[in-house]
């Protein structure tokens, strides 16, 4: 009896004459035409697996994060931009988007279209996971698309078992970016019409495709020196389908700030999002998922990775974030996924303050220090011990008011420069970092590291809006889309003009302060031609400068998918 694969592994999908054909996870053909639900629901588990490894590889390769130490976990690599053909994580997030391209495309081969809305919709359902995992693998593993397009390569476009998984197979190398571009576009723009029916938001919708295409035009877009007027218009057409549909809504400033702790199914604002339950997350998944690295949370979670001094330094641009429990107080509602971690001393059971600066220890790092202070009246002094040998050398400083009501003082060190720093309660350190948790991917529904990963927010939509209509000179429009999502965050705070000059950098800030932890930064860097760099505490070069012409911007195709790839799988240049 011919039979096809529901659960295909991208070993089994791209496999050599030698490897087994009909793994224990085939279907009779008879069957899965009875039930190709089978196969769509397949492919939202897959969804699953992909989020971790998505996640990690599009936000630690930004500036938002930093790690307490070098790792021997694969996931270093982003951070150090390091890149290896050989990544464990970057082969599960390969082999996870193939097996739910594989498992849509698969569904598709027995659904009829017009035969009901029903069966319409199931349609609809796959080809937005199949459009969405391949806009995903094709900005992790292809330049951005202001860089040639027509000749740099994308991924593989294989869509499905073939007719005959016995016989001699040759599938397809890699097809170019625009190529592959021109497949997401079909494929979301074809969910676009089939989808109808409104199951909520951990199922695909006709605004979850709409939404998925205005990031997809907006990446198209070229850059804010030289932008697509085109594909910049199509992005604006798309997310004003979403805004418009009225089905979706902007949370207000506090319950904003409880993003994080709401189920999707609970949340207004998300449109679409990978559904996890509680059942389902194990004792590990608290320390082994995306946010057992950013807290420690109950007890739960490695605890290991932190936001950014840049990500904070932006957090207090506008006024100081208090975090310390006895004078809590916002500016920034993004501040509220960050959590120092405030310590109490033994012997008092009470904060002990101290003035947190960062000091420039060479001309390649940068370091935290957290110095006690006294006080005498309105003279504020404090005490720096550092380590000469085997002796302590004790240094005092007065500081000098920036900003007091807000605890911001400056110094002039003995090394010859003026430190600027702000008076705050001791935060335990993680060798010599200062814990700033970050909460955004965890906390759902319970006090853990439940979280769903959000794909698509009404938030982010506003945003592809403002950076279209900057591309296409209509500032007054986008100032608008922008101010919106800043004043939710910052009260009264919005900004007064927006320019052919200073449109990027402002757009760039907030996309960056608004979207944080959700996997966008790195890659909305490179598809601007912007470079990155992370001159702040913490192990990675802190003086190196991407570009985003580097080799580096885009990942290694996994060892093992080009291994056992029944045909040519053309590696990226390591150099």
């Amino acid at each position: 009896m011919k039979k096809i694969l529901f659960l295909l592994s991208a070993t089994a999908l791209f496999s050599s004459c030698e490897l087994e054909r009909l793994p224990k996870g085939s279907m009779d053909t008879d069957a899965v035409e009875q039930n190709p639900q089978a196969l769509i629901t397949g492919a939202y588990a897959q969804l699953k697996a992909w989020s971790d490894p998505m996640h990690r590889a599009g936000e630690y390769a930004g500036d938002n994060i930093m790690i307490r130490g070098a790792s021997t976990d694969s996931f270093y690599e982003f951070i150090s931009f390091s890149r290896t053909p050989n990544n464990g994580r970057l082969g599960t997030f390969w082999d996870a988007s193939y097996k739910a391209i594989a498992q849509s495309s698969n569904a598709m081969k027995f659904l009829k279209e017009g035969e009901s809305v029903d069966v319409d919709n199931q349609l609809g359902e796959c080809y937005f996971i199949r459009g969405m995992m391949y806009f995903y693998l094709v900005r992790a593993y292809g330049r951005p698309y202001a860089q040639s397009p027509e000749t740099n390569l994308g991924v593989p476009i294989v869509n499905g078992t073939p007719e005959n998984p016995l016989g001699e197979l040759n599938f397809p190398d890699r097809a170019t970016v625009k190529a592959t571009y021109e497949q997401i576009v079909a494929d979301l723009q074809k969910a676009e019409t089939l989808l109808t029916l409104k199951k909520g938001n951990i199922y695909a919708s006709k605004e979850a495709a709409q939404a998925l295409l205005s990031r997809v035009y907006l990446y198209m877009s070229g850059t804010y020196k030289n932008p697509n007027a085109q594909y910049a218009k199509l992005a604006a057409d798309y997310a004003d389908k979403v805004i418009n549909s009225g089905n979706y809504v902007l949370l207000g400033r506090a319950d904003f700030m409880r993003y994080n702790t709401y189920t999707p199914e609970n949340n207004k604002e998300t449109i679409f999002a990978v559904k996890r339950l509680a059942s389902e997350f194990s004792g590990s998944d608290h320390y082994y998922g995306v946010g057992g690295m950013y807290a420690n949370i109950g007890g739960q979670g490695w605890g290991e990775m932190y936001a950014s001094a840049k990500y904070i330094d932006l957090l207090n641009e506008t006024g100081r974030n208090d975090w310390r429990p006895d004078s809590y107080r916002l500016v920034d509602a993004r501040a509220a996924f960050i959590e120092p971690t405030y310590v109490l001393d033994e012997k008092t059971k009470k904060y002990t303050e101290v003035f947190r600066y960062i000091k420039q220890d060479s001309e390649t790092s940068k370091n935290y220090m957290q110095n006690t202070i006294s006080r005498n009246g309105s003279t504020v002094i404090a005490k720096e011990v550092t380590k000469v040998g085997d002796s302590e050398v004790v240094d005092n400083y007065t500081l000098t008011p920036v900003n007091a009501a807000q605890g911001v003082y400056s110094f002039k060190h003995k090394d010859g420069r003026t430190y600027i720093g702000m008076i705050d309660y001791y935060i335990a350190l993680n060798r010599a970092y200062p814990q700033f948790y970050i909460t955004k991917a965890s906390k759902e529904g319970e006090n853990s590291h439940l979280h769903s990963p959000v794909i698509s927010r009404l938030g982010e939509i506003y945003l592809n809006r403002a950076e279209a209509n900057a591309k296409l000179g209509k500032y007054t429009e986008a100032l608008a889309d922008l101010n919106k999502i800043r004043t939710r965050a910052i009260e009264n705070a919005g900004y007064s003009s927006l320019t052919a000059a200073n449109a990027s950098v402002l757009i760039d800030k907030e996309r960056q302060l608004e979207l944080a932890f959700q996997a966008e930064r790195s890659y909305d860097v490179f598809r601007n031609g912007e470079s990155l760099s992370r001159d702040y505490p913490g192990p990675q070069d802190q003086k190196v400068v991407i570009p985003a012409t580097d080799y580096r911007v885009v990942y290694y195709i996994p060892q093992s998918a080009i291994n056992s790839y029944p045909g040519v799988l053309t590696q990226n240049p390591t150099q």
